[in-house]
């Protein structure tokens, strides 16, 4: 019997069939998942990424709050087009702390990826307050209340330790220290050293022009404006296909 005749066989017998593709399953199945087993991770870590500030971190609650991933990724995808316009494409790691991660093809807005240190903190604060008036085409709602809503955190540490039982590598000086972090970040006039160095690149200052009250717009900017910052890729092969 020929290898075609035999092949005919099987693919005019059900259960061979069925049991043939069950075996090819299984095998394709341990070869995928079965290293994994042994691994202790499977992102590579780059150098630069960090756990959010707690500043940050409120930030962040707040734009997954808003709905903001409905109509903003956070994926450049490895393709020429997407890189010139939004640059690197992003990298596993720089997610390896996002719980949940804001990845996605989505794009009813620009992805913001990299859209840290592009605008100042005004630009943020008025485009969240009236979108149109910086982007007339833009269809974005007002998030204006934010401005006038006083962030309420009576003790953010609590929320560093839920973190860091999900992986998130919190220090427990970091964690002692969240309250404090959390208001200097927002204060220009705040001995930031310690800040600093527990959290390298955080950005500093009176995100929302108003420096008597920390707001959740302080907090929203804050978070946008780190966004794509902590990773250097001019460490990176040029070839890659960024620019």
């Amino acid at each position: 019997m020929s290898l075609m005749d035999k092949h005919s066989v099987i693919e005019k017998n059900a259960t061979l069939l069925l049991a043939g593709s069950l075996l090819v399953v299984t095998i394709g199945g341990i070869v995928e998942i079965a290293p994994l087993f042994y691994l202790d991770n499977t992102i590579e870590k780059v150098e630069g990424m960090r756990p959010y500030s707690p500043l940050e971190l409120v930030g962040r609650n707040i734009y997954v709050r808003e709905g903001c991933y409905l109509c903003h990724s956070q994926m450049i995808r490895p393709f020429r087009d997407e890189v010139e316009r939004y640059g690197h494409y992003s990298l596993a790691a720089e997610s390896m702390y996002d719980h949940p991660f804001q990845w996605g093809s989505k794009r009813t807005g620009p992805d913001l990826a990299r859209v840290g240190d592009r605008y100042s903190n005004e630009w943020h604060t008025q485009h969240l307050t009236n979108p149109q008036s910086v982007v007339p085409e833009s269809i974005m709602p007002s998030y204006g209340f934010l401005k006038d809503t006083p962030l309420d955190v009576k003790d953010f540490s609590t929320h560093l330790v839920a973190n860091a039982d999900v992986g998130v590598p919190y220090t427990a000086e970091m964690i002692a220290n969240a309250n404090a972090d959390l208001k200097a970040q927002a204060d220009p006039a705040a001995d930031t050293t310690a800040l600093e160095k527990r959290y390298p690149k955080v950005k500093v200052g009176d995100f929302d022009g108003n420096p008597a009250q920390v707001t959740e717009m302080d907090a929203l900017v804050a978070y946008l404006q780190m966004l794509g910052t902590l990773v250097d890729f001019k460490n990176y092969d040029e070839s890659a296909g960024y620019r």
